[in-house]
């Protein structure tokens, strides 16, 4: 199914009119209170400061945020329902506890004396805002049904305020207004409505702001996110190791056309990003039970050391690349980074963040990282924090060649939404017998990858691995863009 998306461009006249009258209707409702409409406790809560803060949010949005994110417009739709489903109870509570006041109140509000008008009222309501929901969620492009939807209370409300309207005192008057104004707003907004023409994907409910929300994967893989709801308990290693002959001839070649410190490591983060062009599922993540998808951001995140000394300083960088970039530009994104942060004081944001949480006493730490967890957890986390945060990229990368060790089997971290972990050793040889039987000497590198098996299976990374092994035996392929960017599943 084509998912479809909404938006309301501010050259609309439909729009600011929608705002003004969102607007009018809160004016409209502090006005009524002004003139001595009576309310306290929860009939102020719900029918006063709820409605007045529905109008101003649902003008907010459509001003501000209409553009890119319309459907967080549902939110103040929802509650402006329920004030109004509120509004129909307390009538009735009220003609329960005094019937003669029917009298002075006209043909509208009499009707409120029966529950079950009360109950559909409430069944009217919601229906509605379920209806709008199943718009602004981009399963129908039928937009006049909206429009017919949103006319019909309008003119219910219209009616009843002409069929009212000499009973009414003014501070009822000002609160159906405000109430006709509101409704009115938003078939304004349904009239300046537009669907997106640009075949990108737009953000919708449910979305993070690190990555889209994968909605048509396999029920097995939801369930087993539940059955696993740990990332260490949830990964799976594999060891390997690599022919590096045409990687050195490689490297060899760069750096002879001026890339001087050129490496085995901008070979590797290339090869990865390129598989991640053609299997898009490696740069998936799992947060709150779901899968998610990072499409174009690839995360890089690595431990640098200042000075190779056990006591040298060592903080976090975090490199962003695209499925589009060459050996030549991760190798220019990463030096540029690098070089940032080596030739500067240890004061990046990463350490900065650290240094902060690090001088909190132990208790209140704990319980400042339980409150970032539950946040992660729904996807809450402010963008500053997730951008300085090593925990949160599409793989944490780390190489032992430098130290002279072999790769070491690390674990994944249970905070955060790393996927993958990988660990690259030291250069060795190795004597092997050729296709002719004869004696030749070959250098490797080991590798360990370490993978969350609930963003995708094993056959998928056992493909993705073969890729990566054909890359690096033919490391000119990096040279250029791919042909073709695969995009993952809706």
């Amino acid at each position: 199914m084509k998912i479809i998306r909404y938006y309301v461009s501010r050259k609309n006249v439909f729009t600011w009119f929608a705002v003004l009258m969102a607007v009018g209707s809160a004016v409209m409702q502090i006005l009524s209170l002004c003139f001595g409409l009576k309310l306290s406790g929860w009939n102020l809560i719900f029918q006063k400061i709820l409605p007045i803060w529905c109008a101003l949010g649902f003008a907010f949005i459509l001003a501000v945020r209409g553009p890119k994110e319309l459907y967080r417009s549902t939110k103040p739709v929802f509650w402006a329902c329920v004030c109004f489903g509120q509004v129909a109870l307390d009538w009735y509570l009220r003609l329960s506890a005094d019937p003669a006041a029917a009298d002075g109140l006209g043909g509208g509000y009499a009707l409120f004396g029966y529950m079950r008008y009360v109950i559909l009222c409430w069944i009217v309501y919601l229906a509605f805002y379920f209806v709008y929901r199943f718009f602004m969620t981009g399963r129908s492009g039928r937009l006049w049904v909206l429009q017919l939807v949103t006319l019909l209370p309008l003119a219910v409300l219209i009616y009843d305020f002409i069929n009212s309207y000499g009973a009414l005192e003014t501070c009822l008057v000002l609160e159906k207004i405000a109430n006709f104004l509101l409704v009115g707003a938003l078939f304004a907004a349904t009239l300046a409505m537009r669907q997106f023409a640009d075949g990108k994907y737009h953000p919708t409910w449910g979305d993070r702001s690190d990555g889209r929300r994968l909605r048509t994967i396999n029920g097995m893989s939801v369930v087993a996110n539940y059955i696993m709801p740990n990332r260490n308990g949830a990964s799976n290693s594999i060891s390997g190791k690599i022919e590096i002959s045409n990687v050195e001839r490689y490297i060899h070649k760069k750096r002879a056309e001026g890339m001087e410190n050129f490496g085995i490591f901008h070979v590797i983060l290339a090869a990865y990003v390129r598989c991640i062009a053609k299997y898009p599922g490696c740069n998936r993540f799992l947060s709150g039970q779901r899968v998610y998808q990072r499409d174009e951001d690839i995360q890089f995140t690595m431990a640098i050391k200042k000075e190779m000394r056990t006591d040298g300083d060592e903080t976090m960088i975090k490199l962003h690349l695209t499925q589009t970039d060459t050996t030549k530009d991760v190798y220019e994104k990463f030096n540029k980074i690098y070089e940032e942060v080596k030739n500067t004081p240890l004061d990046s944001s990463f350490d900065g963040v650290a240094g902060a949480l690090a001088s909190l006493p132990g208790l209140l730490l704990k319980f400042v990282v339980w409150v970032l967890k539950v946040m992660d957890y729904f996807g809450k986390i402010p963008k500053f924090l997730l951008e300085v945060s090593p925990f949160h990229a599409s793989v944490i990368f780390t190489s032992m060649g430098s130290l002279g060790i072999p790769p070491i089997i690390h674990h994944l971290y249970d905070f955060g939404n790393l996927p993958v972990f990988i660990a690259v050793g030291r250069k060795y040889r190795k004597q092997e017998l050729d296709a002719d039987g004869n004696v030749v000497t070959r250098r490797y590198v080991d590798y360990v990858m370490n993978t969350d098996e609930r963003t995708v299976d094993g056959f998928y990374y056992a493909t993705v691995l073969k890729y990566f092994h054909k890359l690096l035996r033919n490391p000119e392929l990096l040279d250029v863009p791919p042909e073709e960017v695969v995009r993952d599943i809706d």
